[in-house]
């Protein structure tokens, strides 16, 4: 079997990637360049293949635990840490671009930080982001955890973290295990409850976000605050 470098330069992965931008490649193409080699008899782009196949698809592969993940031929510790080591640093990057000045001024910006950080948990997460009085992040925190029927939320405690950050604003924001962000009944009153709860002290909720499988739904952005 011929590798990679016999193949035509514009259809190799890593000069194609440099020529027409990380949009242009497919999801093999991607895993490939972060592979860089293959097994013997498979070049990295079909080893990639076979993984994505393996999985079910990129995310369930980014996502997988390392048990199951370092079982597959071609991959193992190694490449597992530096695949944890690749997506902690894009969580990261996210939240930076959360944290410039405004920025908290594009919902979009919140969505993907936020999915980024919530979307992959098995089980129900409630978090805040906790905001200073120009709406600037303060910190990220996840406050509760449940299981996969859900997360019981103290409004207490999201009120005593709020004060312990000096907040004078905060978005909230869960995920659903299911990948289906329709917020239900339980989660309206929920958000009405803390409202309530953090106007006594005068910290206001900017939003709710439930995050699912595809975009994140805005409980402000549906009147629901």
């Amino acid at each position: 079997m011929h590798s990679i470098r016999d193949w035509p330069a514009d259809e190799r992965p890593r000069e194609k990637l440099l020529a027409r931008g990380p949009a242009a490649l497919s999801d093999a193409e991607l895993f490939a360049i972060f592979l860089r080699t293959g097994v013997p008899g498979k070049t990295a782009v079909d080893l990639a293949r076979e993984l994505l196949q393996s999985f079910g698809g990129l995310r369930p592969l980014l996502e997988a635990e390392r048990g199951s993940f370092c079982a597959h031929h071609g991959l193992g510790q190694a490449r597992f840490a530096q695949l944890q080591a690749m997506l902690e640093m894009a969580r990261r990057h996210l939240q930076a671009e959360l944290q410039r000045g405004g920025s908290l001024e594009n919902p979009e910006a919140t969505r993907r930080f936020l999915s980024s950080r919530l979307r992959h948990h098995p089980y129900e997460v409630f978090a805040c982001l906790f905001l200073d009085n120009r709406h600037r992040v303060i910190v990220f925190e996840e406050l509760f955890r449940g299981t996969i029927d859900g997360a019981s939320v103290h409004p207490r405690e999201v009120v005593r973290r709020a004060l312990q950050h000096n907040a004078a604003a905060v978005i909230l924001a869960h995920n659903h295990p299911s990948g289906i962000a329709e917020p239900s009944r339980a989660d309206i009153q929920l958000t009405r409850r803390l409202s309530d709860a953090l106007a006594l002290v005068d910290i206001r909720v900017l939003d709710h976000l439930v995050i699912g499988d595809g975009a994140g739904v805005s409980l402000a952005e549906r009147g629901l605050l």
